[in-house]
C-alpha cells in the first residue's frame, strides 16, 4: 500500500460511536466518559471507558480475530506472567454503525518505556522473566503466532522492503545479518507461547519496573525466537545480555531474533509519511541490529 493511503477496509471510529455501542449493548456503563487513547498501533482503536475500563475496536478486518482470541487466551496467559495483562470483560456485537465484534477490557495502568523512566538492566531482567513466563503457559489448542513460524517464510518480504529502503539503510549489511539468521538452526522444541510484538507501545512500566503487557494480536505458539526482538526494539547494548540470560535464548534463537527485528525494515518506507511511531520502531530496530554485529 503506498504511503499516505489508508487500508482499503479500514473503519474509522470516534468517541460518539463508542458511546452509542456501549449504551446500546452494555447500558450499565452508559454514563461513563469515553476518551480516545493516542496510539501508534495500526490494527485497533482504543478508548478509555471511565477510569478502569478500555474499549478496543478493530480498525481493519484482518484484526477482527483478535477479539475472540484475546477473550479466550488472555486469562490463560495471565496465570503465568509476572505482570498485568488486559482482563477481558465482555465482547460486543456488530451493529448498523460498526461492522465487527469489539471488546471491553480492564484498563492496565502504566506508561510506555522511554529514556529515563527505567533502569535499563533491571528492565531487561524484567523482560526476560516475562518471556520465560510466556514459555510456561499452557499451549493446548493455541494457534500459531504471527511471528512464531519459520523465519524463512519472511525471506521475500525482507528482501522486498530492504530494497525499498535502499539509501536509508546499508542493504548489504542488512542482508548479511538476515542470511546469518536464516542459516541458524531451526527451533526443534515443542511449540511455546510468544507475544510476538515486543515494542515500546505494547509494554508498560510503573515506578521504573515492567508492570504490564498489552496488545496480544501477534501472540501464539511455535518458535519463541521472535520475542528476542526486544533486545533490539527495546534495549540498549549494555542490557541485552541481561535479557538474553534471563529469558534463556540460545545462540540459534538469538540469531533468529535478530532476523525478526530486521523485518521492521519495512516501516522505514511503508510508514515513513503516515505513522511516525512505527517509522521510529523500524529505524531503531534496524540500527540496533546493525550496530550489534561482531
Amino acid at each position: 500500500m503506498p504511503a499516505g493511503q489508508m487500508h482499503r477496509d479500514e473503519v474509522r471510529t470516534d468517541s460518539a460511536l463508542v458511546r452509542r455501542l456501549v449504551a446500546g449493548q452494555f447500558p450499565q456503563w452508559a454514563d461513563r466518559p469515553v476518551t480516545p487513547v493516542a496510539s501508534g498501533g495500526t490494527s485497533n482503536a482504543i478508548y478509555r471507558l471511565g477510569d478502569d475500563l478500555a474499549v478496543r475496536l478493530p480498525r481493519i478486518e484482518s484484526a477482527v480475530h483478535q477479539v475472540e482470541f484475546e477473550h479466550e487466551w488472555l486469562p490463560v496467559l495471565a496465570r503465568h506472567l509476572p505482570v498485568a495483562v488486559p482482563e477481558p470483560r465482555v465482547v460486543g456485537r456488530p451493529d448498523e454503525s460498526y461492522p465487527w465484534p469489539w471488546a471491553v477490557f480492564h484498563w492496565v495502568d502504566g506508561e510506555h518505556p522511554a529514556e529515563g523512566n527505567t533502569d535499563p538492566r533491571r528492565f531487561a531482567a524484567d523482560l526476560g522473566e516475562l518471556v520465560a513466563g510466556l514459555r510456561r503457559a499452557d499451549t493446548a489448542g493455541a494457534p500459531v503466532g504471527y511471528r512464531s513460524g519459520p523465519l524463512s517464510d519472511r525471506d521475500a518480504y525482507l528482501r522486498k522492503w530492504t530494497e525499498a529502503a535502499r539509501g536509508l539503510v546499508d542493504v548489504d549489511a542488512v542482508l548479511s545479518v538476515w542470511e546469518a539468521a536464516l542459516a541458524a538452526p531451526a527451533w526443534d522444541g515443542p511449540p511455546v507461547w510468544s507475544h510476538g510484538d515486543l515494542l515500546a507501545g505494547n509494554v508498560l512500566v510503573r515506578g521504573g519496573r515492567l508492570c504490564g503487557l498489552i496488545d496480544f494480536g501477534a501472540a501464539g505458539v511455535g518458535d519463541p525466537a521472535c520475542d528476542a526482538m526486544a533486545a533490539w526494539t527495546l534495549l540498549d547494548a549494555d542490557s541485552r545480555e541481561v535479557f538474553r540470560e534471563t529469558a534463556g535464548f540460545d545462540d540459534a534463537a538469538w540469531a533468529r531474533g535478530k532476523g525478526w527485528a530486521l523485518t521492521f525494515v519495512s516501516a522505514l518506507t511503508y510508514y515513513r509519511e503516515t505513522n511516525p511511531t512505527m517509522y521510529a520502531v523500524g529505524h531503531r530496530a534496524v540500527r540496533a541490529v546493525l550496530s550489534d554485529r561482531p
